[in-house]
């Protein structure tokens, strides 16, 4: 719209020398002709075609004297193709100068002039916003890459802080156990002691009130013990620490999806399973690649382990095959063991209770 502006107040002046001719015809037609050219030229900008007809406008002015006046709005179009040069051919109208008044001549040049102040103004301020865009792009993507890398430092904080948590869960269920559960245990045997070598039966009753307080005492540390030590263990870590210290040859994918209230029992159980299959893979697996999924559902836990192996029979049930039954079992959990000639898969699944 900027263009379209510019070129009405360069065809205005050019309009001036044309009005000054005696004939009311010949003005018309040219600025009509000029108005088309123009138009197409902006139209076709940047091809061949427009190139031709601002050569040809300017060719015209030695057959047609009168359409040198609308040179200057051809000048701005050649401006904006980058082509200046394309409106030399108008200086043919040298031969028929004496066609055009002093006054025409002198409203041309000063359109020309015009026409070349706005190009410039125009294509600097162009490039000024073109450099602004592209500035507030860089910015624009700064601050993406700022927000991102906020996102992984607050993930990190967070994981680092898990950690911090979970191996102080760890040292308080340690203390606990080693200090105040062997003194527990000290005073149960030895109250236990006392309710044998004891004579009195006036002291029996208490004795034996204080033996059931210190078994529901020591009942309830080791439950919080527990407790303490199962919300330590950070399942998706374990996994990921025992894929670091498998056979390099193998690739090993891990896509872990469940709760943080995971009893620690099954966690455990999960592990063990893993470790045991991690080592019969490396041990007997032809394959380069294994697959570890785990999934918790609505009413199960559910554990998928294979290799892209071939092994299509179990020759022998091994240790550790038995141990990875044991330990389903235990947990009323089923688990499977398929061999075929594209792999070796383990199928794990525990209700919820």
């Amino acid at each position: 719209m900027n263009r379209l502006i510019d070129k009405l107040a360069i065809l205005t002046i050019c309009t001036i020398g044309l009005l000054l001719t005696d004939s009311f015809t010949a003005p018309v037609i040219t600025v009509l002709a000029a108005i088309t050219v123009s138009a197409a030229v902006q139209l076709l900008t940047g091809t061949l075609a427009a190139y031709v007809l601002i050569g040809a406008s300017a060719f015209l002015c030695g057959f047609f004297p009168l359409f040198f006046c609308t040179m200057p709005l051809m000048l701005y179009d050649a401006f904006w193709e980058k082509k200046w040069w394309l409106i030399l051919p108008a200086a043919t109208i040298a031969f028929k100068l004496e066609v055009l008044s002093p006054n025409q001549l002198l409203i041309t040049a000063a359109a020309a002039a015009v026409a070349y102040i706005i190009y410039t103004r125009i294509s600097g301020l162009e490039k000024t916003v073109e450099k602004l865009t592209q500035l507030r792009d860089e910015v624009t993507g700064k601050n993406r890459q700022l927000s991102e890398q906020n996102i992984r430092l607050a993930h990190a904080q967070d994981n680092e802080i898990h950690l911090a948590t979970m191996k102080e869960r760890n040292r308080i269920a340690r203390e606990i156990h080693d200090n105040v559960g062997h003194l527990l245990t000290r005073s149960i045997l030895q109250s236990g002691a006392l309710i044998v070598i004891n004579k009195d039966e006036q002291l029996k009753e208490p004795l034996e009130s204080l033996r059931f307080t210190l078994d529901s005492a020591m009942t309830s540390i080791r439950e919080s013990v527990h407790g303490l030590h199962d919300d330590s263990i950070d399942l998706k870590k374990v996994i990921c620490d025992s894929i670091s210290t498998v056979d390099s040859r193998f690739t090993v994918e891990l896509d872990c999806d469940v709760s943080d209230t995971m009893p620690g029992n099954i966690k455990l159980c999960i592990i063990g399973i893993v470790k045991e299959g991690l080592s019969n893979a490396a041990k007997h697996s032809n394959g380069d690649r294994i697959s570890i999924i785990v999934r918790e559902h609505p009413a199960f836990y559910q554990l998928v382990m294979e290799d892209n192996g071939s092994c299509t029979v179990i020759k022998e049930s091994g240790i550790g095959l038995k141990n990875m039954t044991d330990r389903a079992e235990a947990l009323k959990g089923r688990i499977t063991f398929t061999p075929s000639p594209n792999g070796f898969r383990i199928f794990l699944s525990i209700p919820k209770t």
